[in-house]
């Protein structure tokens, strides 16, 4: 080989790794700040990337995803949203928390920012309406919030001789004020006593479950909120080892081992939307021409092997309204 041919070889070689490292930049790259934990939202996330793969994205192929995560600290959120806006991401994706949309929406009024929320988030001022939202913000939103009072009215309708129920709420969620208010309206035209109790870190539960017997409560309503949505097993767990009949949102509380759940059908139906939509702006679709879709559909599920263990009867009228009954 001729020394100028070897000279020309080398220098190609060597710009293969220049080439593939600007290709690489060139990728656009997904913001996704996170209010827990990877390991806690594992098969939400899964579904955040299949709507992303609907649209074309698949990440490590033609699309980078930098994950931010508050490890449940709400109060990290702020700095979290303003480390990806200085990492100059083309999208932010902040799924099924108020309080992490409002960080990325403080953060920056240009970057995209796709939320998933459980509040109206017109009410929350993250768009100016649900068909036009206005600005840089979309997304998704459900009714879990909203129909807290009818999750309260069915386990009710479940215990019909019990005047002392619960509600637990996380006081770091913007919405834990408007579902306590709620309820409480609920329960006086229900007749029932309603304590509110609350817990913000998984250490606190123990003594929620023991003040629950303390004041002899005969049921229990968990208020929508991702910190207790990525714990479903363990608080269905401890409602049963204590002996409390508890109701959520989601048929995944269900699903292990809750008793009842109404609300939205599917935690990874609503994720997939988000990487839908998230995808779509990467096309070079915007915000504000993107319609906030509401989730109007909810659904009865009841875990009859649970109510057997708790020693309840579930009246047949309500077996009939529900969606789906776990044997």
């Amino acid at each position: 080989m001729r020394r100028r041919q070897f000279i020309t070889l080398l220098g190609g070689a060597a710009a293969w790794p220049l080439a593939a490292r600007a290709q690489q930049a060139a990728m656009p790259v997904v913001g996704f700040l996170g209010t827990e934990s990877a390991e806690l939202w594992a098969d939400p996330l899964r579904a955040f990337r299949q709507g992303l793969s609907e649209t074309g994205h698949v990440e490590g192929r033609n699309v980078a995803i930098e994950y931010r995560w508050a490890e449940g600290q709400n109060n990290r959120l702020p700095a979290l949203a303003a480390d990806l806006v200085r990492r100059g991401v083309t999208v932010i994706a902040a799924p099924l928390s108020i309080s992490a949309a409002q960080a990325a929406q403080a953060a920056t009024a240009t970057t995209p920012i796709v939320f998933l929320t459980a509040g109206d988030p017109v009410a929350f001022g993250l768009v100016a309406s649900l068909n036009r939202p206005g600005g840089n913000l979309t997304g998704v939103t459900n009714l879990n919030v909203e129909v807290g009072p009818k999750r309260l009215e069915l386990l009710h309708e479940l215990l019909p001789t019990e005047t002392i129920l619960a509600l637990l709420i996380n006081p770091t969620n913007p919405t834990a004020e408007t579902l306590a208010r709620d309820l409480q309206a609920a329960a006086s035209t229900l007749a029932v006593q309603l304590h509110v109790l609350h817990a913000s870190t998984e250490s606190e539960f123990d003594s929620v479950f023991a003040t629950l017997v303390k004041m002899r409560a005969g049921g229990l309503v968990i208020g929508a909120d991702p910190f207790f949505t990525s714990r479903s097993e363990r608080l269905a767990a401890l409602a049963l080892r204590h002996g409390m009949p508890t109701s959520y949102q989601w048929s995944e509380f269900a699903a292990a081992g809750g008793l009842m759940s109404y609300g939205g059908k599917s935690l990874a139906d609503e994720f997939r939307q988000v990487g839908v939509y998230t995808g779509r702006i990467l096309k070079g679709e915007k915000p504000a021409d993107l319609p906030v879709e509401q989730v109007t559909k909810v659904e009865l599920v009841i875990n009859l092997k649970t109510a057997r263990a708790l020693g309840l009867t579930v009246p047949l009228a309500l077996l009939a309204r529900a969606d789906e009954v776990i044997e």
